[in-house]
């Protein structure tokens, strides 16, 4: 199974494609539910492979017994045999592929491990994940960014906050719709700490395109040591942008949209995403830009010229007024 993912990668390279680049892949697994999904296929390459080239051979074997004037010579009852034993087998090899992929399906979660909870909600045109704990005041949100512990089951419940998304990551599983009113759950494991892509995999409007996920796998001190950061409300400011910037955030009516803890900033409805720790975040605005100083003021000045139907609009601000709050949102690490 290994050696045909090998191929199909080595496939892909070779046509140009960046099918195996170890970051949005299928043909690469890291988990055991996407390499369950990658087992299946490998076994439908193969055995499709088989039967493409049994049936190439029977196709030059009646062109040469028919010697190419279309009429029938002596052995059609061979032939005869020969079609009905070829339904017969791939009615069998349909039988094992769908029974292949009902046993997956179906295949029992239950592990000895507890499982990390997180709750992810698709918006348009971003994610928003929650971190669920059995103690309510260790609960913490963050935004476009999903991090796993290695070699332990994650039991992630789907929900969709407008219209209907899909998450899918291709290296830790397949693909899951997110219906409004429908709550879904799946269970990822993955066994590989690295940094992964997760996309919107339904067309879900004008931003769908700019919709990523960022995913990142830690060994269980770096997510237990993510986990306490995410948890600690946001470090006050300090100088005097920042405090300046702060002050603006509220003025403005950026917090009519977006939270901060601890800092007094408590959004009334979830319109935009949690801004707790948001420079600690490889990205903004899901994928549409790279997070940084720069980026990010530019995001303030004309969010609708980057992400054109993003909720968020423009909003007047003078040239000191961006630059301290840009100061103060990263300084939110």
């Amino acid at each position: 199974m290994q050696r045909g993912l090998r191929w199909g990668c080595a496939f892909a390279a070779a046509a140009g494609l960046s099918a195996c680049d170890h970051v949005q892949s299928a043909l690469a697994p890291v988990g055991d539910e996407s390499r369950g999904i990658a087992h299946a296929w490998a076994s439908m390459l193969w055995i499709g492979g088989a039967v493409l080239l049994l049936l190439l051979l029977s196709l030059g074997l009646a062109l040469w017994r028919n010697g190419g004037n279309g009429h029938a010579r002596a052995g059609e009852r061979t032939l005869w045999f020969g079609l009905l034993g070829f339904v017969v087998f791939s009615t069998g090899l349909l039988t094992v592929l769908a029974a292949q992929g009902s046993m997956r399906d179906r295949r029992p979660h239950a592990s000895a491990v507890e499982p990390v909870h997180v709750r992810l909600t698709a918006r348009q045109w971003w994610w928003q994940v929650e971190y669920l704990d059995a103690d309510a005041t260790h609960d913490f949100t963050t935004a476009n960014e999903l991090h796993l512990p290695v070699d332990r089951p994650a039991r992630i419940e789907l929900r969709s906050g407008d219209v209907i998304h899909s998450v899918w990551i291709p290296l830790l599983d397949g693909a899951q719709d997110l219906v409004p009113g429908r709550v879904d759950t799946i269970t990822m494991t993955p066994r590989q700490v690295g940094r992964y892509r997760g996309r919107c995999a339904a067309f879900c409007g004008l931003q769908h395109a700019h919709m990523a996920l960022d995913v990142r796998v830690d060994d269980a001190s770096g997510f237990a040591a993510w986990q306490a950061r995410q948890r600690a409300p946001a470090s006050p400011p300090a100088a005097r942008s920042t405090i300046a910037g702060r002050n603006d955030f509220r003025a403005v009516g950026c917090a009519t949209c977006h939270a901060i803890d601890g800092s007094g900033i408590a959004a009334g409805s979830v319109i935009g995403p949690d801004l707790t720790h948001l420079a600690s975040r490889p990205s903004l605005a899901a994928g549409a830009m790279p997070l940084d100083r720069s980026t990010l003021e530019t995001w303030i000045v004309d969010p609708q010229r980057h992400k054109p139907g993003t909720t968020m609009p423009t909003v007047a601000l003078t040239p000191e007024q961006r630059s301290d709050i840009a100061d103060y949102l990263m300084s939110l690490d």
